[in-house]
């Protein structure tokens, strides 16, 4: 009896659904310009463990950083190839200990800074050799301290210490597993399994640590778990992943193996609202930020506390009953 009493409040939660409404829209900032606090196609996020909010602002040639709730820190960069500057950076990732790494495109490679932006490394040139790359779009770290980014223009996968020395690298050009077509946004989980947003095949495929091929999901549509063009993904911290569904306007999020959980957004300008939205991370605070790249801004949602079960009891309860 006590089993199909639970299967029986696990049904109704199902059937309410989990939309937008479970989600509560919490804030944003930004506008187009050059000014502090403006932007020019922002396209990736992260948020550290200090709750500073890093913003890849791509045609600035900038990263920006704020409070977790959008106040002006920060910045550093412009457009150049010398240290502390950038071609079109598409992405940024926090590593252990607060340095912030960058994935500078145009030129190529990955440098990476102390928390408040001076310069403490680099590495990468043009090419398809081991640590070469062809417009690195996006950058991860795992808890075990290597970077992972995203080789699109090589179809691969290529990850390093934090230093920069070649660990290993994965992928080619294709529909198949493991392999990728202009696929956009990578990141790790707390257990080390990396998760790579292959926007060219509508699907997020998932990975050992070195690359062995775990699992994907997705196809082309606007269905629950159908994507358009996917470019960001993020992680919280019991494993539920997040991904920006960039031309369908809205967010998607999943169990750990892809099983879908619920979705917010449509089109538009309004709160809660998206136009090509490219990047998201998750805060340690469980808070969902989102690049939302074509209205030049940020936002940033909660969950709801007075809706019935958090994303991680939902996952818990959906496998149960798998």
């Amino acid at each position: 009896m006590k089993r199909v009493l639970i299967f029986a409040a696990a049904a109704a939660l199902f059937t309410a659904g989990v939309a937008f409404g479970d989600w509560l829209y919490e804030g944003k900032w930004g506008s187009k310009g050059t000014g502090n606090g403006q932007f020019d196609s922002p396209e990736g996020i992260a948020v550290g463990g200090a709750g500073y909010a890093y913003v890849a602002d791509m045609v600035n040639h900038r990263i920006q950083y704020f409070t977790p709730d959008g106040s002006f820190l920060g910045k550093w960069g412009s457009e150049g190839k010398g240290d502390g500057e950038f071609e079109l950076p598409p992405d940024v990732a926090v590593g252990l200990g607060g340095n912030v790494y960058a994935a500078d495109m145009g030129n190529n490679r990955i440098q990476y800074f102390t928390y408040s932006g001076s310069f403490l490394g680099k590495w990468g040139s043009r090419g398809t050799g081991n640590g070469q790359f062809m417009a690195p779009w996006s950058v991860a770290t795992s808890l075990a301290a290597n970077v992972y980014v995203v080789d699109m223009g090589n179809c691969r996968i290529q990850y390093f210490t934090s230093g920069g020395s070649f660990l290993g690298k994965w992928g080619s050009m294709g529909s198949g597993d493991g392999q990728f077509y202009n696929h956009r946004g990578v990141a790790v989980a707390a257990n080390g399994n990396v998760y790579v947003a292959d926007a060219g095949n509508d699907r997020v495929q998932y990975f050992g640590p070195m690359g062995y091929f775990i699992g994907k999901w997705g196809s082309n549509g606007t269905g629950n778990g159908q994507f358009d063009g996917p470019e960001g993904i993020a992680i919280d911290s019991y494993g539920n992943v997040y991904v920006a569904d960039t031309h369908n306007n809205r967010i998607q999020y999943f169990t750990p193996n892809g099983s879908f959980l619920g979705k917010w957004g449509s089109e538009g300008t309004g709160d809660g609202q998206f136009r090509v939205p490219r990047g998201a991370d998750v805060a340690p605070d469980g808070s969902v930020y989102v690049a939302d790249t074509g209205n030049n801004r940020i936002q940033y949602f909660k969950w709801d506390p007075n809706t019935s079960l958090e994303p991680a009891s939902l996952g818990r309860v959906k496998a149960l009953f798998r």
